[in-house]
């Protein structure tokens, strides 16, 4: 991994660490259990360079093995979310690339969906602003979006001459907001504003701009104290299930939920119902 390679604290059977992480091309903190990563160009909206996407993808890479971090936030600085790649880090240079190249580019963009998808942690998004092209895909890849009434997402490809298909959305958003309504943001390009993405489900939940973070970090701190193991196994199956027939399902989550019972966590919590007690997990 490009960037994290030898940083994180290495532990026993190839665990690791990240409080000590050092982002190099956004802000990354560590507390309670609870990862905050924070886009960090507030002068730009928060843009994504080849560089940020490149680390981006390796830390949640990276996320699998950390066992300090139970739960992730992704906000951007300022009062936006994310304006998509950078035109004149991005875009402009794309224009020059020939196709091996274009194609590494669009494979590793759609590299950090896939290691955010893939990390164990519930992931939340704390959505102000503008949350524009790969933002919103790195906004709809999270398990869980926090908006505000300000806030405007657009899936503007098409806007540049592109297909709507980027880094996913043609698969993932559909399942969040539904094929006619997918479609319309995809053909058209067209902003969303906060209050009709929480009624169409794309927000859990609006909060006004200077809490929304807050909002998130608590949320993400009641997951981070919960039974940790067995909200990575939650997230594994929401996706895992996209390809599989019910009665597939029906099994695998047999299976998922067995293994789930012969956890630490499993046995705190019937032994502290017995006692009356709230159950202190720890992940194991």
């Amino acid at each position: 991994m490009k960037y994290l390679q030898g940083q994180p604290h290495a532990l026993p059977g190839h665990r690791a660490t990240l409080a000590d992480y050092a982002a190099r091309h956004f802000l990354f903190a560590v507390e309670g259990g609870v990862a905050t990563v924070t886009l960090n160009r507030p002068e730009r909206k928060n843009p994504l360079t080849f560089d940020s996407y490149a680390e981006l993808r390796d830390l949640f890479r990276a996320l699998a093995q950390a066992d300090d971090v139970k739960a992730v936030v992704i906000a951007g600085a300022g009062d936006d979310f994310c304006s998509g790649g950078d035109v004149h880090e991005i875009i402009g240079p794309l224009t020059r690339l020939d196709m091996p190249g274009l194609l590494a580019f669009t494979r590793m963009t759609g590299d950090v969906v896939k290691a955010l998808r893939a990390c164990p942690q519930p992931v939340i998004a704390a959505i102000d602003g503008i949350c524009a092209g790969a933002g919103a895909m790195l906004a709809l890849a999270s398990d869980i979006r926090l908006g505000t009434e300000r806030s405007r997402t657009a899936f503007l490809f098409t806007r540049v001459g592109l297909a709507g298909c980027d880094m996913g959305a043609c698969a993932l958003l559909p399942r969040v907001i539904g094929q006619g309504r997918a479609a319309e943001l995809l053909y058209t390009g067209r902003s969303m504003s906060g209050a009709e993405g929480e009624r169409w489900g794309f927000f859990n939940a609006l909060h006004a701009p200077e809490t929304v973070l807050d909002a998130a970090r608590a949320l993400a701190g009641n997951l981070a104290r919960g039974p940790t193991f067995a909200h990575g196994m939650t997230k594994k199956m929401l996706q895992q299930e996209w390809n599989m027939g019910v009665d597939e399902a029906i099994e695998a989550e047999a299976q998922a939920q067995a293994i789930c019972m012969a956890t630490n966590d499993f046995h705190r919590a019937y032994h502290a119902f017995v006692a009356k007690q709230k159950p202190a997990f720890e992940g194991d």
